[in-house]
């Protein structure tokens, strides 16, 4: 039992215990070098054991923070028999991840369209680890286990924190230890951490009784105050005092003068440089290599004069040993101290030594990184090894290493225009990585020496990319227009396709002296693409129209542009179809909108393209809102917030969550919509705070607060987001509100414009919302019950098989309530039963509520729905999702691929569902009346 630690052992004890009841859980330790991490982790490990867990473990090293999939390698490697057995395009991506099966191709460059799709499966990787993690579990508890993972390579670190992020039911615990306060610091957002501290005092006095027992008590006293509790102090500065590296300590009163973090340092530093040059020379070798090579590191040695049996003075001194085949370092402190003291010359003859000697022992791909190590001035032969490793990286999915060796090729470049092409390259696989502020930074660097238009172009997208995801919109239109515009001469397709994406960047923003500077240099440009190419010039003069409140003319192109699109004739990535996509909002074709998103978000599902998803799930999540399928959103928003969360892409999951706070504000839910909202920053752009801005006045609506709902669309259609198709899509609550309130003139302007625009739609359900708005501004008139009556019935007229049943619920609400006021009492009840059925069914609750008081009012009372009765609405999003892809007939494998799940996760949410649904198995699932789109 470890000294002192009797807390975090019962800690890491009770994830395991959970584990064994198939509980799944991950943890970081976090703490300073010598604290006791590794310790802590050895002993979890072989409590672990005792209990009949398998257990996976690895140890991350520096040296391999340039090869992609290094550690994943190393922690799954005598378990790839079992990948068979993961969904297709899993087994794929990790097989390549792992160096088992060649990649589809490295010769990708920044030429190769907008990298969404290339980039899209950098978290595939993360689905297959999780989905075999699982399968590992199966029979038995899994313990995975990975030291210095601060020393992780980014794509492995990518991969298991995705991993992490998503356990749930399958049995396995995953622990992560990183040295704290170093550099790369290892973030792992959403999940829990323990900071490991010293240990106490009287534990520290055992501790180092064990090591300094033969020690005066003043220099234990000394030893003990400067270690403050730190294990590794505590057992290496007796040994360090013993060889006379401490220090003088002759008295009581001699304190150590060193910082207490240098410290023990510096002692390893002191041994090291005690030693014999040529145990020096092989601990240097050995420190350069990182691996524990043997083979490399005698063979790079014994060519600067060293030899295994140099090693023994170190072994003696326990600084290095000989473990499982490997030369293990006594602390990675010690590695440090051996490679940091050593002067330039020899630290420069080391990486040579192990460039010559690796390819002659199987580590060619390492060859290029000792170059780059060994080299002092800029070399073309290194360079362009480099940018082999590069090649080689993004085959396998790499792309974090992929950027870092073409970076490092591009700085040893001699030559300039050759320098810029590989900076490109590498701030698109930055981009692909998700280092995107890193990838704007190489490609502001690279572009002005560049002058490929393709090039450039994909360096545009990746800058303004990175100003969208911080919501600096003008800056991400500005360098679309500025780079369209030198390009256009050369490429007027590639121009025509940024224009086309500025102005969307400025419509997004809402900035008309945008808008109008793009329209002027379209105009300016005089571009003709070719025929057959994407109707993109029309489109950006379509968004200009549509900023200036002009849909007669703003309609008609972005239709087109759409048709294309659900046509089939576009040839675009994932992305960029869905960025079209969500034009169906102001063409009002919710119908399309819905079923494009839903062919999408297959697609991204069976390509396992987690990077577009977010945009997808957004967009499909929105089109069900507007088409009353409010259980089906839910589900979708919280999945696509997850997605976006796990995925570093915060833009997208602030406006899923401000979904979710809309869908939260049509159920009633009050205090739902007040922890959701909590989270929107007043200072985001437009689109990330809208559905948020939206929700409270709806909730007041619902519950017939109208002066404060009133109050809310007033600020909504005067603040910056006022342009948006949400707001648009308002304005028939804003006319509701200001009718209830007693305000009717200042929305009469506002209602004339929505029903021009719904006009021009052509939809039936946006014109019976029109008249809906019509007939309410037709109560506050004197004399106008036969043009209440009329626009009522024509709104009802309208919305037969409009494909909106809350709109059309609503509108019979509305119509109801006049009637009963006109003292019509029979024909009300008709109606408002009608409402209420609709209202109970999608589980509006303010809405049913008011339909219910109107029945009241009119001599019919009928009871709420009561809490027994069991729908798929007491479902969580996740089970409901599931229960809906089981009911199809589809394996909890087959479900578990489609939603990033484990199948026991997926088989752990049916376990759940089947008693809030009332039955008993998946084969009662197709009876049910599941609410689908």
């Amino acid at each position: 039992m470890l000294q002192g630690r009797a807390a975090e052992l019962d800690q890491l004890a009770a994830l395991l215990t959970r584990a064994r009841q198939g509980h799944s859980a991950a943890l970081v330790l976090r703490g300073e070098a010598g604290i006791g991490k590794s310790a802590l982790l050895a002993e979890t490990t072989a409590l672990a054991e005792a209990q009949g867990f398998k257990v996976l473990r690895t140890t991350a090293t520096e040296t391999e923070t340039d090869l992609p999939f290094a550690a994943l390698h190393l922690l799954l490697h005598r378990d790839t028999d079992r990948i068979a057995a993961l969904p297709a395009p899993q087994a794929a991506a990790l097989r390549t991840a792992l160096g088992l099966a060649p990649g589809p191709g490295a010769a990708h460059g920044p030429a190769d369209g907008d990298g969404a799709t290339s980039a899209a499966d950098r978290f595939l990787t993360g689905l297959a680890a999780l989905t075999l993690l699982a399968e590992l579990a199966d029979g038995q508890p899994l313990l995975c286990v990975v030291d210095d993972a601060h020393w992780l390579d980014h794509a492995s670190a990518e991969a298991l924190l995705f991993a992490a992020r998503r356990l749930a039911a399958e049995g396995v615990v995953l622990l992560f230890a990183v040295r704290e306060g170093h550099a790369p610091r290892f973030p792992a957002p959403g999940l829990p951490e323990s900071r490991v501290t010293g240990i106490d005092d009287l534990a520290a006095a055992d501790l180092l009784a064990e090591h300094a027992g033969d020690l005066p008590p003043y220099v234990r006293a000394e030893i003990l105050a400067e270690a403050h509790g730190n294990p590794l102090a505590l057992r290496e500065l007796p040994a360090a005092q013993r060889e006379g590296h401490l220090g003088a300590l002759a008295g009581p009163s001699h304190a150590v003068a060193l910082p207490q973090g240098s410290r023990v340092q510096q002692t390893f530093v002191d041994r090291v440089t005690a030693l014999p040059d040529a145990t020096r020379t092989l601990l240097l070798v050995a420190a350069a290599e990182g691996t524990g090579d043997v083979e490399a590191t005698t063979a790079a040695a014994g060519a600067l004069g060293a030899g295994v049996a140099d090693l023994e003075p170190a072994e003696r001194r326990q600084l290095i040993r000989l473990e499982g085949g490997r030369l293990v370092f006594g602390h990675p402190l010690i590695r440090t101290a051996a490679y940091q003291s050593a002067p330039l010359a020899a630290r420069v003859a080391a990486h040579r030594a192990l460039a010559d000697a690796l390819p002659r022992v199987g580590g060619a791909d390492r060859r290029a990184w000792q170059l780059a190590a060994a080299s002092t001035a800029p070399d073309e032969y290194v360079a362009a090894a480099l940018e082999e490793t590069a090649r080689q990286a993004r085959a396998r999915g790499g792309y974090a290493a992929e950027a870092a060796a073409h970076e490092r090729a591009a700085r040893l470049t001699p030559d300039g225009t050759d320098r810029a092409r590989r900076l490109a390259l590498a701030a698109v696989a930055a981009a692909d990585a998700g280092q995107s502020a890193h990838a704007a930074d190489l490609a502001r660097h690279a572009a002005p020496h560049l002058t490929d238009p393709a090039v450039l172009a994909r360096l545009a997208r990746v800058r303004a990319g990175v100003a969208r995801e911080r919501e600096e919109f003008d800056a991400a239109h500005q360098v679309l227009l500025d780079t369209a515009s030198a390009v256009a001469d050369r490429a007027p397709d590639t121009a025509a396709t940024l224009l086309y994406e500025a102005m969307t960047a400025a419509w997004v923003a809402g900035h008309r002296p945008s808008i109008d500077e793009i329209t002027d240099r379209v105009a300016a440009l005089d571009l003709a693409p070719p025929s057959g190419a994407p109707p993109y010039l029309p489109a950006v003069d379509g968004i200009a129209r549509l900023a200036a409140g002009d849909p007669g003319r703003a309609l008609p192109p972005l239709r087109d542009l759409f048709g294309r699109l659900r046509g089939g004739a576009h040839g675009l990535g994932l992305r960029e179809r869905a960025s079209i996509a969500t034009w169906f909002a102001p063409l009002g074709d919710l119908e399309g909108g819905i079923e494009l998103a839903a062919e999408l978000e297959r697609e991204c599902r069976e390509q396992g393209a987690v990077g577009p998803l977010p945009l997808v799930l957004l967009l499909r999540a929105r089109a069900r809102v507007l088409l009353g399928r409010h259980g089906c959103a839910v589900a979708g928003a919280d999945e696509g917030v997850r997605i976006a969360e796990d995925s570093g892409q915060r833009h997208y999951a602030a406006q899923l969550t401000g979904v979710l706070a809309y869908l939260a504000a049509l159920g009633g839910d009050e205090a739902r919509v007040k922890e959701l909202t909590a989270f929107t920053d007043p200072r985001q752009a437009p689109p990330g705070r809208v559905w948020s801005a939206a929700a409270q006045p709806l909730l007041d609506l619902g519950l017939g607060r109208h002066e404060a709902a009133l109050r809310g669309y007033e600020d909504l259609a005067a603040g910056p987001a006022s342009h948006t198709t949400v707001a648009l899509y308002c304005v028939p609550d804003h006319v509701e509100a200001a009718v209830r309130a007693g305000k009717p003139d200042g929305v009469r302007e506002l209602a004339a414009r929505y029903a021009e625009w719904a006009g021009h739609t052509g939809t039936s359900w946006a014109r019976a919302v029109a008249a809906r708005c019509r007939g309410l501004l037709a109560e506050t008139e004197a004399g106008g019950a036969d043009a209440v009556h009329a626009a009522y019935e024509e709104a009802l007229r309208l919305h037969a098989d409009d494909g909106r049943p809350f709109e059309q619920a609503r509108t019979r609400l509305l119509f109801g309530q006049w009637l009963r006021r006109a003292g019509r009492r029979s024909e009300a009840r008709g109606v408002l039963r009608a409402a209420l059925d609709v209202f109970e069914q999608v589980e509006a609750a303010p809405w049913a509520g008011r339909a219910r008081a109107e029945l009241r009012a009119t001599g019919e009372s009928r009871a709420p729905r009561g809490p027994e009765k069991l729908t798929a609405a007491r479902l969580t999003p996740q089970e409901r999702q599931v229960v809906r892809l089981a009911a199809t007939g589809l394996s909890n494998r087959d479900i578990g691929a489609q939603l990033f799940l484990s199948p026991r996760t997926v088989g752990y949410h049916l376990y759940n569902a089947y008693p809030k649904l009332g039955v008993a198995s998946r084969g009662d699932l197709p009876h049910l009346n599941l609410q689908a789109d």
